[in-house]
């Protein structure tokens, strides 16, 4: 039976060509559609699955407040894990680590040696480490490879870059020179983590190194008052403890090591505990600052995007299935006489639709892995589609396809098996057909298709707006034509960027150069608590912190509203502030504010001397802040060159021609660092990278689903016009034009498109209310959106059912009146 099935169903393909070709592309793209995003969701939340009683670690976390602000740390401070090892009950192990950015050289007998700059996945750690996340070892020993000073333990990946040649076994004894002095010997192999993971360490060195290595005592702080995210504390609790339990004993700690000092009121700091599995979501805490965060919100709105387009496909062939289905009465009837039951036919027609399926799940397997390539630049590298081994995938594939099959065609396959034979053998199968014409479900389907659509749209044009908003704003300063350059803070002497200034003044395409810190707008932030005495209160808040010179404001274009720039002169502590920290000191003048003191001790003392207008100091997302400009020349606080460059004439390459002369003067300088800069204007773009990743997928999203819309709209126009046949050739015959058949057939099916935007807009206004509360500083919810999409849409609509209406409509009457 099941083979006659497939057997009848291939030969109705070949019969209904058309209809059959359309169900297999809407189909296709909603399947594929839900196999890429099924690929990048099940790679987020895959990450960091497979440790064994996953579920019992935690990493501890830091949270504090400071003058009101709120902050978060991945870190701690390091002595919380001794104190954590010996204080704390309820727990099943530890394991802290330090987390370092090194550069390595290997050496190679009378050889050149061999050197890999700046390695970011180094840590110290010790047999705590591997007892609590599992490693194979190829070579070595868990419990003694990290016991002693001077040790090192490498991944497989790791070992291979750095001796190449070698086997494991004779990598072991083998030294390895971090940082130029820190002589460290090979003492185990473990191999890498196949599985997808945030903890891509490939150096681990043994924690007793710091003992022995002043230069490794030197990067830790060991005072309790002193976080970094440098310094990570995981722990296993037991089975039968809370992370609450363990928080309140932490907190306890805190209390008896590091007590509330009278100077630090109102401010506060706390531990908290985070689950493993959390880890590669939480953007407040990080993950070791070099691993990538997923963001929930953002793959739970794939998945909707993948079940809406996935949705539209269903309800794509559902409508043409029914459709077609006055071109299939006579056979039905046929098979009815016969003897066929109402369930044989159901079987038929459900095996017809997974046929269909099948089909447009193969397309989807082949167009899956380019589908992914055209969103390379977003998505992780290790995304990929490879069946052979990825059984989850094959799994998945399946219950698509069989979900799909059972969504799309159990409806049609009711409708279809329903003819009574004595009706549609007397050509009266569509008796009543007003009533069908009108059913509520294939409108509200229609009407379903076109809602998500015209919701797709409305988001696609909100966000690039928005982009466009964040984009060209002023921001309070100047972005373009500004390199930014920052010289290595390991060979961070003022000798080498005093001559480094010098040497970019003389190139002739540069216009003006500043040294300092951060540009105006960045992600790394400096702050301090300052307080000022207005003679009646004390009015404290945190002061954000920009390090630059003179030339700072005028690289920049910042406007200087009242007082004086800094001068290169200057002696004491002097400082510019916003406008923003102005208003809050309680100066409506802001030339009152010139000359006022800031601080209440000699180290926290400085003199306002100017105020200048305010810039975002972050993206839109973050409101502008109290803010002070100045400039102490300390070694680590002014490494950053702002390079503005003399406008560029047309097809010039002035600019290429500068960075060539800035390189040879870098190379000059710092012979053994690669040389980097960046555009500020490209960094100022970065803010909005997942703005703009979430614009091009809606933009995908938004085509797909109108193709898929106007192909179930076509298929409601074929449905239509084929009851309607014979009214058309009447009221040919009674003297009605094409454009009155055209009107005619088009007005019910325009109606439906105009009561989708009447339902859509008010959930398309609440959903960009929501979405906009992300910023602190944004667009206008335009009227236009609404209007563009809905006008857009009805214009597409009328395009597709031109294509069958007036087809309808021009057709020979005579042929449509034969049968009667």
């Amino acid at each position: 039976m099941i083979k006659n099935y497939f057997k009848i169903a291939l030969r109705s393909f070949k019969r209904h060509k058309l209809f059959t070709l359309i169900n297999i592309i809407g189909l296709s793209i909603g399947i594929c559609a839900s196999l890429v995003i099924y690929l990048i969701v099940h790679y987020d939340f895959s990450f960091d699955k497979f440790h064994k009683d996953g579920d019992r670690i935690y990493r501890v976390v830091s949270d504090y407040t400071f003058a009101g602000e709120v902050g978060h740390n991945g870190g701690v401070t390091w002595p919380l894990g001794d104190a954590t090892k010996n204080e704390v009950t309820g727990l099943d192990g530890i394991a802290p680590f330090f987390t370092l950015n090194f550069s390595a050289v290997i050496p190679n007998g009378t050889k050149a040696p061999a050197k890999f700059k700046d390695e970011s996945d180094i840590i110290l750690a010790d047999h705590r480490y591997f007892d609590m996340f599992q490693y194979k070892w190829l070579v070595g020993s868990a419990k003694t490879s990290l016991n002693g000073p001077n040790q090192v333990v490498l991944t497989s990946d790791r070992a291979k870059t750095y001796f190449p040649s070698l086997s494991y076994e004779q990598m072991l004894g083998k030294q390895i020179i971090y940082e130029d002095t820190l002589k460290m010997t090979v003492s185990g192999i473990v191999q890498k983590f196949e599985e997808n993971t945030d903890f891509k360490f490939q150096d681990f060195i043994s924690l007793n190194s710091i003992n022995s290595a002043k230069s490794l005592k030197d990067q830790i702080p060991f005072d309790w008052g002193s976080t970094t995210s440098a310094s990570q504390l995981f722990v296993k609790l037991s089975p039968k403890t809370s992370a609450a339990n363990i928080k309140k004993q932490l907190e306890a700690l805190l209390k008896k090591y590091d007590p509330p000092k009278p100077e630090n009121k109102g401010s506060s700091s706390s531990f908290s505990l985070q689950e493993l599995s959390d880890l590669h979501f939480d953007e407040k805490y990080g993950n070791f600052d070099v691993g990538q965060i997923a963001n929930r919100n953002t793959l739970i709105g794939l998945l909707v995007i993948a079940a809406f387009i996935l949705i539209l496909g269903c309800i794509n062939f559902i409508n043409l299935s029914t459709a077609q289905a006055s071109q299939r009465a006579k056979e039905i009837g046929i098979r009815k006489t016969m003897g066929s039951t109402r369930f044989q036919l159901i079987g038929q027609f459900l095996s017809e639709t997974f046929l269909v399926t099948l089909l447009a799940v193969i397309i989807s397997v082949v167009l899956a892995p380019v589908v992914l390539k055209l969103f390379s630049d977003f998505i992780s590298k290790d995304i990929k589609m490879d069946l052979l081994s990825q059984p989850g995938l094959i799994f998945f594939i399946i219950i698509l396809t069989i979900g799909v099959s059972f969504i799309a065609g159990f409806y049609p396959a009711l409708v279809l098996s329903n003819f009574k034979p004595v009706l549609v053998l007397k050509n009266q199968a569509q008796s009543g057909s007003s009533k069908t014409r009108k059913a509520l479900l294939r409108k509200s389907l229609t009407v379903t298709q076109f809602v998500i659509a015209q919701f797709f749209i409305m988001a696609t044009l909100l966000v690039s707006k928005q982009i466009y908003y964040a984009l060209h704003k002023d921001l309070g300063f100047k972005k373009d034509a500004i390199l930014v350059v920052n010289t290595p803070w390991k060979n961070n002497t003022q000798s080498k960027k005093q001559v480094f200034a010098e040497q970019l003044r003389a190139v002739p395409q540069i216009q003006l150069v500043s040294q300092g810190g951060n540009p105006p707008s960045s992600g790394g932030t400096m702050s301090q608590t300052t307080t000022y005495m207005d003679g009646k209160k004390e009015i404290k808040a945190e002061l954000e912190l920009k390090e630059g010179d003179e030339n700072y404001i005028n690289v920049y274009h910042i406007k200087l509203l009242a007082g004086r720039n800094l001068r290169a002169g200057d002696t004491t502590r002097q400082t510019m502030i916003n406008e923003t920290y102005a208003k809050i000191l309680g100066f409506s003048n802001l030339k009152q504010a010139v000359g006022k003191q800031l601080g209440d001790n000699a180290k926290s003392k400085r003199e306002i001397i100017g105020v200048v207008a305010d810039f975002h100091q972050k993206s839109l997302r973050a409101p502008i802040k109290p803010l002070g400009i100045e400039y102490h020349g300390e070694k680590y606080n002014n490494g950053t060159f702002h390079i503005a460059l003399k406008p560029q004439t047309a097809n010039g390459n002035e600019w290429k021609t500068a960075i060539e002369s800035i390189k040879v003067s870098w190379k000059k300088l710092y012979p053994e660092d690669n040389f980097d800069y960046s555009f500020f204007d490209e960094s100022i773009a970065k803010f909005y990278e997942s703005e703009q990743h979430t614009s091009k997928l809606l933009t995908w999203a938004t085509a797909l689903a109108i193709m898929i819309s106007c192909l179930g709209l076509l298929g409601l126009a074929m449905y239509t016009t084929s009851l309607r046949t014979k009214e058309i050739g009447v009221r040919k015959v009674l003297g009605a034009t094409v454009a009155q058949i055209v009107t005619l057939l088009s007005t019910e099916l325009v109606i439906l498109v105009v009561l989708a935007f009447v339902i859509v807009t008010p959930i398309g206004w609440w959903a960009m209310n929501k979405w906009m509360q992300n910023f602190a500083d944004k667009t206008t919810i335009s009227w236009w959106i609404f209007a563009l999409s809905g006008v857009g849409m009805l214009a597409t609509a009328l395009l597709t059912l031109s294509f069958q209406t007036i087809k309808a409509a021009i057709a020979t009457p005579v042929r449509s009146l034969r049968s009667e």
